[in-house]
């Protein structure tokens, strides 16, 4: 069974919450997590690094339910189960949890990601699979992903078409 890191944006996505992303995405965010949840092993840090910003992020109890939201209740749910869960040690070399021993060793690459998504990095460079990093609705990703190639880790980016538009246009490049 393969194995994804996933960035706290497909939930997001999925529920509506990235009002820049169209309802195909949207909908192929939330086909994605149930095709996660029905043959995939989701990869979390043992420190719960991934799983806390998806709380800080999701409420699992919401009212109406959404896919974002079902599948981190789900997560909730078997996150001790190896079936569904592949856990990984990842190592912060600073009090606030944003570096870590795992992140490739590429300093520029590190220090031109955001803080918050450096564990997502370290998590999928720490697995032995370096499974990929699913992605959505963060552009920024589409600019580290060549670096991240160099170093062996994958993004598989969802909504790829229109993420490389809102890029193109954030960046000013002609179309």
């Amino acid at each position: 069974m393969s194995a994804v890191v996933i960035d706290t944006n497909v939930l997001l996505v999925a529920d509506g919450k990235a009002n820049q992303m169209s309802a195909a995405c949207r909908a192929e965010c939330a086909r994605r997590l149930e095709a996660v949840k029905k043959g995939e092993r989701v990869v979390l840090d043992q420190q719960w690094l991934i799983l806390r910003e998806y709380q800080n992020k999701l409420s699992p109890s919401g009212k109406p339910p959404t896919p974002g939201n079902l599948f981190h209740k789900w997560l909730m749910t078997v996150c001790r189960d190896d079936h569904h869960v592949s856990q990984v040690a990842i190592t912060a070399t600073n009090p606030e949890q944003t570096r870590f021993l795992e992140f490739p060793p590429d300093e520029p690459l590190e220090l031109a990601f955001d803080p918050a998504d450096r564990k997502f990095v370290a998590a999928a460079n720490a697995h032995p699979e370096k499974p990929p990093i699913l992605e959505s609705a963060d552009s920024k990703w589409l600019g580290w992903e060549a670096g991240l190639k160099r170093h062996g880790i994958r993004l598989e980016v969802l909504c790829r078409c229109e993420l490389e538009l809102i890029r193109r246009r954030k960046t000013g490049a002609a179309t």
